[in-house]
This record gives structure tokens, C-alpha cells and sequence, in this order.
């Protein structure tokens, strides 16, 4: 609830004030602002549910020129929410509204657990269905998510990760009942808010698989591979692999290959297509292309395990860049180069 001591920002004010007219009135006010104005508001009407008396009465006042029909009603939520938006923009325009804000939304009920510690986190969800620990990942940072998700026993890592893939939109109801339940574990004494969002779906578990370690990765991918072949093969296509770095520009390879050891990359390298060792080699200068030879030329038998080791600190160096905004990665679902 909003009271007296909490100021208000420009756009709770503006929400503030339309929750105290009728819907009708308020759809033709809502109707004056652009879609990305609406969507702000919208969020804080979702978030807002109950406001002050004395809060409601100082925003109205200073919105003089507005007149309110009927008796105040400080009361906002989803379903207020969504109504609003249906009379403003139509049902169709207000899916769409929603869905954005649902996605702006997603993730802050759990923000709460950033900080906590992946092995806290676990011992947090001890004895939680599937689904609830699903629920949970989906919301959380995928570098967090993945830290956790090793972390479970190997048959409850594979049921968690179906569910995530599996997932769709997750209730307010869901996510309060949630949080409120792991709050109260933490001695957290913080209020859930409202918040209802598109998690979960096969490119949030690939995030989080992405960011696991090689074993949780293998393990993981095989146990897919048993339950559900079609679910397997779907997130191995959409997974960044070593291959990948055919895909990149090349200062972005230069970028990759700089921080890569010449033994690790020889290791690496060894079994890769032409195409690989052409973009690795060509994006190298004249005196590290030297030294990489020679450690390919001095290189004997390797074990698949520690060529996949080695790949995936190439992988791992990528992918950081990558959140760093220092490079690009080309999705799955974007056409391919043409090399």
C-alpha cells in the first residue's frame, strides 16, 4: 500500500488519478497518451493495488482541471489493469501493451535472491516441486540460474529444466505465493509486489545451460536426450557451440582469440572443419599464428573430454564478451553467413 510517506513519481500520479475514475472516463484519458506512456502507467497501476486516502486526494489536486464521476476507488491490480487498457486500445493493442509491461516486469519478484548465494539458494528450494524451483530460475539472472541448476541432483535437474522449457506465462498469484514462502524462509519482511511475466520457454533454459560448467551441460543434454529427444534436440540448436565463431566478425574473433591460451586453442582446435581453422588462424597475427602452429604441430593424442574442455573456454570467453556488449552473436534464428 502507498501512503503518506512514500513521494509519489510523476507517472504514480498520473496512475494514481486515473484509479480514482471510472473506467470509461479513464480510457478516454488513457487514450491521449502514446502506447510507451501507457505501458509506464500501466505498470504502476499493476503495482500500486491500494493507495492512501491522503495520497489519492493530493495527487487528484494536482491534476485540478481533472473531475472525477462516481466515488473514489483507490483500487488497481491486473485486472484493473488490463481493463483500462481494453477500453483505451482494444483488446488486441492491449495484449500487446501487457505483454510488454509483463516483460519490463519479469524477474523483479525474485530480485531479492541476486544476492543469495547459489548454495543458499538450493538449500532454500529443498523439497520444492519442480515446477516451483522452475518457476523460480526462470526469473533469476542466467548466470545465477545456471549456479543453482548444477547444483540439483541429477533427476531433479532434468524435471526442472523440462519445466522451464515447458513453461509459460506465470500468475501474480503464482509468483506472490512464491515469494512470500522463500521471503519468509530468508527472514526477508518485504512486501511481494505484482508481477506476472512471459518466463520460462527453450531460450531461457539454453541461457542457463550456456552458462553451465562442461559435466552439467553433457549430463544434462543426455538425460533431455532420454526423456524428451525432440525437447533435446531443439535447445542443442539453439546453443552457441565452438563452431559458432565462424559466425562472428572478424575483430570479433580477434576479441575472442586474445584472451585464449595457444595450448588450450591448440587442444581446442583439434578435430574442427577447415572452415574453423581458417577464421582462427586469419584473425591471429603473424607471431601468435607461429606460436599456435607449434603448439598444433607438437600436439598427439588428446581425450574428447579434454578437447571439449577446451572448446568451451572459447565458448565461455564468448559469451562474456557477448554480455559485455563487446561482441556480437549471431542467434539461431537469424539467417547464416555466408562464409
Amino acid at each position: 500500500m502507498i501512503d503518506a510517506k512514500t513521494p509519489l513519481t510523476g507517472t504514480q500520479k498520473v496512475a494514481v488519478v486515473l484509479m480514482t475514475m471510472d473506467q470509461q472516463r479513464a480510457s478516454e484519458v488513457m487514450k491521449q497518451f502514446s502506447e510507451a506512456e501507457a505501458a509506464e502507467i500501466i505498470a504502476e497501476i499493476v503495482q500500486l493495488r491500494r493507495v492512501d486516502a491522503a495520497v489519492m486526494d493530493s495527487a487528484v489536486a494536482e491534476f485540478h482541471e481533472l473531475t472525477t464521476i462516481g466515488a473514489r476507488n483507490p483500487r488497481g491490480g491486473h485486472a484493473v489493469a488490463v481493463g483500462l487498457l481494453e477500453k483505451s486500445f482494444g483488446a488486441e493493442r492491449a495484449a500487446g501493451v501487457m505483454s510488454r509491461v509483463a516483460t519490463s516486469m519479469a524477474g523483479k519478484a525474485f530480485e531479492f535472491l541476486d544476492p543469495v548465494d547459489a548454495t543458499q539458494v538450493l538449500a532454500l528450494l529443498d523439497g520444492e516441486l519442480p515446477q516451483t524451483i522452475a518457476l523460480v530460475l526462470a526469473h533469476l539472472r542466467p548466470e545465477h540460474a545456471s549456479a543453482i541448476l548444477s547444483g540439483l541432483e541429477g533427476p531433479v535437474r532434468t524435471d526442472v529444466a523440462q519445466c522451464i522449457a515447458s513453461m509459460g506465462t506465470a500468475t501474480p498469484e503464482a509468483v506472490r505465493v512464491v515469494t512470500e514462502i522463500l521471503k519468509k524462509r530468508i527472514g526477508a519482511v518485504a512486501a511481494s509486489k505484482d508481477s506476472a511475466g512471459v518466463v520460462g520457454g527453450i531460450q531461457p533454459l539454453v541461457e542457463i545451460i550456456n552458462r553451465a560448467d562442461i559435466g552439467t551441460e553433457r549430463a544434462l543434454l543426455e538425460a533431455l536426450d532420454e526423456r524428451d529427444p525432440v525437447l533435446a534436440e531443439e535447445v542443442r540448436s539453439r546453443m552457441l557451440t565452438f563452431a559458432d565463431i565462424i559466425k562472428l566478425e572478424n575483430r570479433d574473433v580477434q576479441l575472442v582469440l586474445r584472451g585464449i591460451d595457444a595450448q588450450v586453442l591448440a587442444v581446442a582446435m583439434k578435430g574442427s572443419s577447415e572452415l574453423v581453422v581458417d577464421i582462427i588462424q586469419r584473425n591471429l597475427s603473424e607471431r601468435n599464428r607461429d606460436i599456435l602452429n607449434d603448439e598444433v604441430t607438437g600436439l598427439g593424442p588428446v581425450r574428447v573430454s579434454q578437447v571439449e574442455e577446451a572448446r568451451a573456454t572459447v565458448v565461455r570467453a564468448i559469451r562474456e564478451l557477448a554480455a559485455e556488449g563487446a561482441i556480437t552473436v549471431q542467434r539461431a534464428d537469424e539467417d547464416d553467413f555466408i562464409v
